[in-house]
């Protein structure tokens, strides 16, 4: 591998630029290709961020021998077919959250990556969040006492969105569960891990467009109270209540720049400012799993994606949330 570790960029939209404007952050990063079904917008792409190779297909940049990890910015449905394509060209991958539409398609990608020896990471950034890493050590070192209860929401009004969007078109896995429920599932399963039951209940769009979801996480001493929505905005301050104590994560709390910790009459309130967006984070987690040729995280592994695709699952089974492509 070079001195800098060459990124490519699959699908170029919002999301992608948001994430290479903190790669420019990394001294050991270099985004060295950019692909679209579009070689217009692949262009326009490179243009923006002086990037050197320009590919009008995904299939064309992962032969070209030109990068060493991809990050896969397309919609949902899209991340399998193009994830095990990468890894069976040997590159390392850095897939947007969710990694799979289902757990079966996270099976494939996962075997893909041990059949390749190639890397797989989940981009849940949140994961590597600094106020969230010290929340939980926090909470792993008893300093809330036994953990009893969270409440994390994630909401914002996307109805205003076209019917062909990502957030509300059925054939693109449209709806909140996948693309921000997921954030309030991980903070229950990074806490207090996989429950023994899931209560969950959903409201629709006329186009069955899954709109707002609430759930409940059943674990043997302790619940979580999970919302996702579409419909209107809300707070997200997560809350964190132990048995002597309490912690606030700042809004949005999934991107946190800071916590605070609430004991009897003593409230200490933590400022951890982000490098750049906060995708900074998982790239450097990226980076040293290459050069230690590691094909997962210790941080947010296979097992871990596998786990949460199996909540993802039980949710949307709980609701009857499936997609036209899914047989």
């Amino acid at each position: 591998m070079e001195t800098k570790i060459r990124w490519g960029i699959v699908g170029p939209g919002k999301i992608a630029r948001k994430f290479v404007s903190d790669v420019l952050l990394v001294p050991d990063a270099e985004v060295a290709a950019v692909a679209s079904r579009s070689l217009e917008r692949a262009k326009e792409f490179a243009n923006e961020y002086d990037v050197k190779h320009t590919f009008g297909s995904y299939d064309d940049l992962f032969r070209s021998g030109t990068v060493d990890v991809v990050y896969i910015a397309t919609p949902h449905n899209f991340h399998k077919d193009l994830s095990i394509k990468a890894l069976e060209n040997g590159i390392g991958v850095l897939c947007e959250k969710p990694m799979g539409v289902n757990r079966a398609e996270v099976v494939e990608q996962v075997n893909a990556s041990k059949q390749n020896n190639a890397f797989l990471m989940e981009a849940l950034w949140s994961r590597f969040n600094p106020s969230i890493q010290k929340v939980k050590q926090l909470i792993d070192d008893g300093a809330i006492g036994d953990l009893k209860y969270i409440h994390a929401d994630f909401a914002f009004y996307g109805l205003d969105k076209g019917l062909d969007s990502r957030l509300l078109n059925p054939s693109l896995a449209s709806g909140t569960i996948l693309d921000i429920g997921i954030y309030p599932i991980f903070l229950s399963y990074l806490l207090l891990g996989m429950p023994y039951d899931i209560m969950a209940v959903s409201k629709f769009h006329e186009n069955g467009t899954e709109l707002q979801t609430s759930m409940i996480f059943d674990y043997p001493n302790a619940q979580a109270m999970l919302y996702s929505g579409f419909t209107s905005n809300s707070k997200m301050e997560a809350e964190i209540s132990g048995t002597i104590g309490e912690v606030f994560l700042n809004p949005r709390w999934h991107e946190a720049d800071g916590f605070t910790l609430v004991k009897g009459e003593e409230t200490d309130k933590v400022d951890l400012p982000l490098t750049g967006i906060g995708y900074y984070y998982e790239i450097l987690e990226v980076h040293k799993c290459l050069r230690e040729s590691k094909i997962e995280s210790d941080h947010w592994s296979h097992q871990n994606s596998l786990d949460l695709s199996e909540l993802l699952d039980t949710v949307r089974e709980k609701c009857g949330v499936s997609f036209p492509f899914e047989t």
